[in-house]
This record gives structure tokens, C-alpha cells and sequence, in this order.
């Protein structure tokens, strides 16, 4: 038998952990801690060094990105799955440029969630038409002719696609592995080649252009 995925569940509401335990129970996930707050997270994730780390986003003492962020720099080989109840296809983006492994919906089944957490803690990507394997799908760019078409290159095409979901260029950088400086020039050129006045007008001819 394979070794049980060691996972933490950082959630501030007593009846949703309760919840995520029972519909674990009997799975291949170990739940080796439970946080309430962002500061208990970093110190169980420190102490237990789980391999999936459950993050409800309306997680209270810090911001649940930012916390991902310290996360991934404390326990790079960690994977972090929010739990949220915003469905909104620009905080699925700024989710996965900041590197979190999965979104999930709250009112997910039992079977997405073991799902999901099999997945992270193998490093696949998240698969399905879950709202944020269809973001992270076409953040890599729907279609790099239209980009090509319209007298942009691929890779500020691909530029271009996260800026339609309104990362910022902090975000943008994390998102691509270049730095600030680079993403700058990059969105420069873009506004400049489609004449677009601001980033907003950018991402409407992103859409029409259907280079997202």
C-alpha cells in the first residue's frame, strides 16, 4: 500500500473541518494537523512539512495569496489547494500565477477533493472542467496564431492572456519566471503594437482579438 499523502487543513470554521474529515476519512490522506489562522499555518506546516496544505481563503490573520507565497518559499516541495466561494475566472488566474496547485469550489464532492489532492501532491496539473483547470488551461494561451495574426509574438501573446485575466506584473512574473522589468517591456510593446491606452483596453482587445 502507498504511503498516505501527509495533509494539513488551514480553516478558521470548526463545522468545515469537521466536514473535510469526515469526507476523508477512509482515504489515502492522512490529516497530520489543523490550523485556524495564517499564523498556525506557517508554524504546522514548519513543524509537519505536509505535502498538501488545504487553505480555506477567507483564512483570518493575513491574506491567503500572500500566505501561499510564504508558503511555497518556507516548503517549496508543499502544494496548496484553496478552498474558496468566489467563482470569478480573474482570482482563479491570480491562483495559479502564484503557484497554487488548485481552486476548489466551496460545495465540492467528496471524490473532487481526494481528487484534487492525489493530483497535487503528485504535481499534476489539475484536470477536468473544473472552473480552474479551464483558467489554467487557457492562461497558456488559446490561440498563438490569433497572437501571430495580429503582429503579436508568442510569448507576448502569452503576455497578453494573463493580462486579459487582470494579473498584476508582480503576478505576471511569478506566473512566467522572468522578471518585473521584463514583463514591463513586454506589456509596452503590446499596448504599443495594439494601440491599446491602458491594461483594461488591452485585455477587451485580448477577448475580440481572441487571443484569450
Amino acid at each position: 500500500m502507498p504511503a498516505p499523502i501527509p495533509l494539513l487543513i488551514a480553516c478558521p470554521t470548526e463545522l468545515v473541518r469537521a466536514g473535510l474529515r469526515a469526507m476523508l476519512t477512509g482515504s489515502p490522506v492522512k490529516i497530520v494537523a489543523e490550523a485556524e489562522t495564517a499564523s498556525s499555518t506557517i508554524t504546522l506546516a514548519k513543524k509537519h512539512k505536509p505535502t498538501v496544505v488545504l487553505l480555506d481563503a477567507a483564512i483570518p490573520g493575513g491574506d491567503a495569496f500572500e500566505l501561499i507565497k510564504k508558503l511555497a518559499k518556507t516548503l517549496p516541495a508543499t502544494k496548496c489547494i484553496l478552498l474558496s466561494a468566489l467563482d470569478n475566472p480573474t482570482y482563479m488566474a491570480r491562483a495559479h500565477a502564484i503557484g497554487a496547485a488548485n481552486c476548489l469550489l466551496m460545495g465540492f464532492s467528496q471524490r473532487e477533493l481526494i481528487t484534487a489532492i492525489e493530483s497535487a501532491a503528485a504535481g499534476k496539473a489539475p484536470s477536468g472542467v473544473t472552473p480552474f483547470a479551464k483558467v489554467a488551461a487557457a492562461m497558456g494561451l488559446r490561440d498563438p496564431q490569433a497572437a501571430r495574426t495580429n503582429g503579436l509574438t508568442p510569448r507576448e501573446g502569452q503576455v497578453l492572456s494573463h493580462v486579459a485575466y487582470g494579473l498584476s506584473n508582480d503576478e505576471l512574473a511569478r506566473a512566467l519566471g522572468i522578471s518585473i522589468e521584463t514583463v514591463k517591456e513586454h506589456v509596452q510593446k503590446i499596448r504599443s503594437k495594439i494601440a491599446a491606452k491602458d491594461r483594461t483596453h488591452a485585455a477587451v482587445w485580448a477577448v475580440k482579438a481572441g487571443v484569450v
